[in-house]
């Protein structure tokens, strides 16, 4: 469950450090005191998305900090642990917003990606908005809601892991169908393509050394002329040889060494020079006696060259990747051969996963018809409780006829709702009001609690459109959730206020210039006060407050 909030710079409040306890907490205050920014804080704590607007102003940033105790949500442990994220039975999460609207997120003191968190979140805090009645219209939301009540979550994700298969499967069949048609033509193009390249002999094809063999033989006549006059300068010209300078050179230096011992080590350089030139011109001299013009050789490269060329230009890519274009168009022509195999093959695969999908769709129908027949009359118990006496709920499971399969089954699941006897049941959205769809919303909320293993789940003022006895018997029923679980609630009606184990009040304060929130626990005399302004408005009176302080020891007497 959640056991701290802090919030610092988060739009309106300044600073907030905030303690809550197991049970039922409310929230309440004035319009417009900033009961939602708390909701906004946890959300965005909790993985949405962030900006700038989020930060108060003239401050660099906004944090917001969470502390958990994960005693009651071993989901939560679980995925910590195989995130190597886990601190015990403690989770920190941290969410910094910076002035120009970057965001980090940090789960346990350790960096984590908005996904990290949005994952974690489901598994310890369950938000139901202002606007849940509305979401409850689409027919996706419906689904989900019956599955989870009739925790057909293994089941579905069996069925779904299939359909995916399928769907894989099916969409290369239906590629390899659909270029059967086009394959004598295409196969024919590949074998005239193949043909062409090994004529290359791509078994021994190096562009590189094709490329290095030409420009040798293009360019022998400078080659043999210019190795000949280094072979002269070096060896063969009897005065100016390099050969003969170094051996005049020594020779002078041998003279003066008798004087200068010290330069025997420059004479013995010197040698080792003459010799090392001597070498060099004998190897360079018998290079070029072994060289010979080949015209034909080099008529025979240029064309190859020019092939070479041709064919990369023509397949649209460089010349030293024509052996991996080669293997490419083998590969697709082998598959176009053996297509009609593969075919055949996916034929039967698809097949397969067709009859094993519709088995699985058929068992998940029947748990929906079973979970829709139990669910609707519950909800149909809950309703009647809460001021709608002659409505009825109903889940209509319908498996669809089309064999192909989708995601999430063959069935089309739908909520209806007779509000009257003797008038035909019909879609929530062509005959449920705004508050009727309130009071629907809260008891499916309510009757699918039970079946979920979120430790905290939090309302933000579900219970709109409704007051009276009808407002009593929705805090009630919000208090009796609360007993295996953290529920926490804003709202404006005393009715529900007064059903809490702790009253948290929201106050909007003006000491600087920049309006800011503050949040506080209510003692029992507080609370008494706070459900007397909820009650009667600005005047309070005696008796007002008397009203108050008999619903909160009613409440707790009923507890």
């Amino acid at each position: 469950m959640l056991v701290n909030l802090t919030i610092i710079d988060l739009a309106v409040v300044k600073m907030l450090d905030l303690d809550l306890d197991k049970g039922m907490s409310v929230l309440t205050g004035e319009t417009g005191a900033g009961k939602s920014i708390l909701l906004t804080a946890l959300g965005l704590a909790l993985g949405d998305r962030a900006d700038a607007g989020y930060v108060r102003p003239d401050c660099k940033r906004a944090e917001i900090n969470l502390e958990f105790d994960l005693s009651d949500a071993p989901l939560a442990q679980q995925w910590l642990q195989e995130q190597d994220l886990d601190n015990g039975l403690q989770c920190l999460v941290r969410r910094v917003i910076n002035h120009d609207g970057r965001s980090k997120a940090y789960i346990n003191n350790r960096p984590a990606t908005l996904q990290a968190l949005q994952e974690l979140s489901e598994k310890l805090v369950e938000i139901h908005g202002q606007h849940a009645h509305l979401t409850l219209l689409n027919s996706d939301e419906q689904r989900r809601l019956l599955d989870v009540y009739a925790k057909n979550q293994p089941l579905l994700d069996e069925l779904n892991t299939c359909f995916k298969q399928w769907q894989q499967a099916n969409k290369e069949l239906l590629a390899l169908q659909k270029a059967a048609a086009d394959q004598t033509e295409r196969e024919a193009l590949l074998v005239y393509q193949i043909a062409e390249l090994q004529e290359l002999d791509m078994a021994n094809f190096s562009y590189a050394a094709i490329n290095e063999e030409h420009e040798k033989l293009a360019n022998l006549g400078e080659i043999l002329s210019t190795g000949q006059s280094v072979v002269d300068s070096l060896y063969e010209n009897d005065q100016l040889a390099v050969i003969a300078l170094l051996g005049h050179s020594l020779s002078e230096l041998g003279h003066i060494a008798r004087y200068a011992p010290e330069l025997t080590e420059i004479s013995n350089l010197l040698a080792e020079a003459k010799i090392q030139t001597e070498e060099a011109a004998l190897q360079l001299r018998r290079f070029l006696e072994a060289q010979e013009a080949d015209p034909l050789r080099l008529n025979a490269i240029e064309s190859q060259l020019g092939v070479i060329h041709q064919l990369s230009r023509k397949h649209h890519i460089p010349a030293d990747e024509l052996p991996a274009q080669l293997t490419k168009l083998e590969q697709e022509l082998d598959r176009l051969t053996h297509s009609s195999e593969r075919i055949e093959a996916l034929t039967l695969q698809t097949g397969q996963l067709s009859a094993r999908y519709q088995a699985l769709a058929a068992q998940l129908s029947e748990r929906r018809q079973q979970g829709g027949s139990q669910l609707q009359t519950h909800i149909s118990a809950v309703i009647k409780e809460l001021g709608m006496p002659q409505g009825e709920f109903l889940v209509a499971v319908n498996p669809q006829a089309n064999s192909t399969p989708k995601l999430n089954g063959n069935d089309k699941i739908e909520f209806l709702v007779a509000s009257n006897p003797g008038l035909p049941p019909k879609a929530l959205s062509k005959v449920a009001s705004g508050g009727e769809l309130s009071r629907i919303s809260l008891a499916i909320q309510v009757t699918t609690a039970n079946d979920k293993t979120t430790p905290t789940m939090i309302f933000d003022e579900v219970d709109a459109g409704i007051g009276g006895g009808i407002a009593e018997i929705v805090g009630q029923k919000l208090r009796r959730l609360s007993h295996n679980r953290q529920v926490l609630c804003v709202t404006h009606l005393p009715q529900v206020a007064s059903q809490a184990h702790f009253h948290l009040f929201v106050a909007k304060t003006n000491q600087t210039d920049i309006t800011a929130s503050t949040v506080r626990l209510l003692d029992n005399s507080e609370r008494v006060h706070e459900v007397a302004r909820m009650l009667g408005g600005v005047n309070i009176t005696a008796n007002t407050l008397a009203h108050a302080e008999e619903m909160l020891q009613q409440a707790a007497v009923t507890g």
